[in-house]
C-alpha cells in the first residue's frame, strides 16, 4: 500500500515529456516516475499499426519458409535465396522486440 508522497518542481516541457512517455509506455505517471527513479526497464507499447506491420512480417516469414519448402530438393538454389529472405524477415522480427 503507497501511503508515501513525494513531489518534485520540474518545468512545462519536463512535465509533457513525461507525460508523452508515461502514455506509450501505457503508465501512468507516478508509475513511470517511479519506475525510472529505480531503474526498472520502461518498455513503450506498440502502437496499432506497428502491430500490424509485426503480424505481417511473422506472415512473410512463414510464407517465404513454406515456399523455400516447396523448392528444396527441386531447385536448392532458389530454396536458399529463399530461405535468405525469410531470415532478413527474422532479423526484423527481433527488432520489435528491442
Amino acid at each position: 500500500m503507497k501511503k508515501e508522497k513525494i513531489e518534485f518542481r520540474c518545468s512545462r516541457f519536463e512535465k509533457k515529456v513525461f507525460k508523452k512517455k508515461a502514455e506509450k509506455a501505457g503508465l501512468t505517471l507516478s508509475e513511470f516516475c517511479r519506475k525510472s527513479v529505480s531503474q526498472q526497464k520502461i518498455v513503450e507499447r506498440l502502437s496499432e499499426e506497428q502491430i500490424q506491420a509485426y503480424k505481417m512480417l511473422v506472415k512473410y516469414t512463414n510464407n517465404f519458409t513454406a515456399i523455400g519448402n516447396m523448392f528444396k530438393n527441386k531447385d536448392p538454389n532458389l530454396s536458399r535465396e529463399v530461405y535468405k529472405i525469410a531470415k532478413e524477415f527474422k532479423v526484423h522480427l527481433q527488432n520489435f522486440k528491442k
